[in-house]
């Protein structure tokens, strides 16, 4: 066997081999043995009609098809091993295949390959780092949702508001046949946060504990369970009990109740505190998003669309996997999808889904080869003391002995440990080569002083 590469555009490269005869024979009589059993020959039992009769009855190109489905994968193979370096991103496509007189065979793959990357400027940017200050409004609505947390629930006799609590047993029928999920006991509903179908909750503002109740509802016409769309029922509500919310004061046995603090002065000075450490961490989640963004723009490649559509059909799958974590099939998805469209709106498909992710696949696949390209320009890579280092964290996080904990560990995770080892490596690299920029200081009007005055 022969070949020869060709480099073309749009980041393909051209495989013409020249398979000699020889070889060729052998494929076809493998494609015999892989085959015979199909064939059925007056005076020959089934699997057993010898190869020279099929092919005087069919002819001799009968098994040129199978026998190339085995040739032509062997040789691919051969010659991907000799040319290092050419990294293939996608299955060869055949373009060209011819039986010659001899016997030999001449045929033609194009694949798809990495992209060349050249890199524009990625040392000494500029990308603004902007930290929001905290004010005291944030620490307010912080402590509230601390106070919430503390929540009492006290039975009352008077009639249920919204905001109240009802616990209320209920059984759902249409046309007076109870369905599949439309009942429940002493379930505890909070009037007023719209968590049933509208119109449920405002039926029940006025309900007294031991009252019965028969509250008439329609269902959205794209609700998910199409059994149920657009049809009327009625659910028989028993209260039994109608509770609000009492919150504690805000005070110093507040404090001491919920933290380690003596006074609830304190206890905002550190919440004021964690909030200045979360808008920190945005901040620099957000600078090193820019700072990524702004590399991979100034960078020069052309992204395959067989990488784009891999890595869109991958979200996809991922997406997918979400989906049945919480209990719903993506065929179910589609539907509800199709159910809500506008009338004449063209039908969703988990095809149109995949080319819907394909701008978010492209802008991954470019971050992935650009980051990929920073990383052999800045020769970084992953020691073995440093997925050590790893190893004996996630051991001491698990509880375990470490070298116990090493035998448990497989491929695919020590795979995944040099992967985010070599990501932490490269960000900080990339941060190390760009000095973050402070946002340019402005007057303010006494209007925005007030608005923002920092909590104190």
């Amino acid at each position: 066997m022969s070949y020869t590469v060709e480099k073309l555009e749009k980041s393909q490269v051209k495989f013409d081999f020249a398979v000699d005869a020889e070889t060729f024979a052998k494929a076809i009589d493998k494609a015999y043995e892989k085959t015979k059993h199909k064939f059925s020959i007056a005076g020959f039992r089934k699997g057993h009609v010898p190869k020279k009769v099929i092919e005087g009855v069919y002819g001799k190109e009968i098994f040129f098809e199978d026998a190339m489905d085995i040739m032509i994968p062997e040789e691919y193979s051969v010659a991907l091993d000799k040319e290092t370096e050419i990294e293939v991103v996608a299955q060869p496509s055949l373009t060209d295949f011819k039986v010659n007189d001899d016997g030999s065979v001449n045929f033609t793959l194009v694949v798809t390959v990495k992209p060349e990357v050249k890199l524009g400027a990625y040392k000494g940017l500029e990308v603004e780092k902007k930290v929001a200050k905290v004010t005291a409004k944030e620490v307010d609505e912080k402590l509230a949702k601390e106070q919430e947390k503390q929540v009492r629930l006290v039975d009352i006799d008077s009639p249920a508001e919204n905001g109240n609590i009802v616990a209320i047993d209920f059984s759902g029928s249409v046309d007076g046949v109870k369905f599949e999920g439309g009942s429940a006991e002493n379930y505890e509903l909070e009037l007023g946060s719209n968590t049933f179908i509208p119109g449920f909750e405002d039926q029940l503002v006025g309900v007294k504990a031991g009252d019965d109740k028969d509250v008439v509802v329609t269902f959205p016409a794209d609700y998910q369970a199409e059994n149920l769309a657009g049809k009327e029922a009625v659910f028989a509500c028993h209260v039994n009990s109608v509770k609000r919310k009492e919150l504690p004061a805000l005070d110093d046995e507040f404090a001491k109740d919920v933290s380690e603090f003596d006074t609830l002065a304190e206890y905002k000075a550190d919440l004021k505190k964690q909030l200045e450490k979360e808008a920190e961490e945005d901040a620099e989640r957000e600078y090193e998003d820019k700072l990524v963004a702004k590399i991979v723009d100034g960078a020069e490649l052309e992204v395959p669309e067989d990488m784009i559509l891999q890595e869109a059909e991958e979200m996809v799958q991922e997406y997918e996997y979400r989906l049945m974590y919480s209990g719903l099939k993506f065929e179910d998805y589609l539907k509800y999808l199709n159910n809500a469209r506008e009338e004449g709106a063209p039908e969703v498909t988990r095809e149109t889904v995949v080319n819907d992710y394909k701008p978010q696949a492209e802008n991954a696949v470019k971050v992935r080869l650009v980051m990929e390209a920073i990383v052999k320009d800045q020769d970084l890579k992953v020691e073995d003391k440093e997925i050590e280092a790893k190893l004996a964290e996630m051991a001491e996080k698990a509880g375990q002995d470490l070298e116990k904990y090493k035998k448990s560990v497989k491929r695919e995770q020590i795979d995944y440990i040099v992967n985010s080892v070599l990501s932490e490596k490269l960000l900080d690299t990339l941060k190390a080569l760009n000095e973050p920029k402070k946002p340019a200081t402005k007057k303010s009007t006494k209007k925005a002083d007030a608005e923002e005055k920092p909590a104190e």
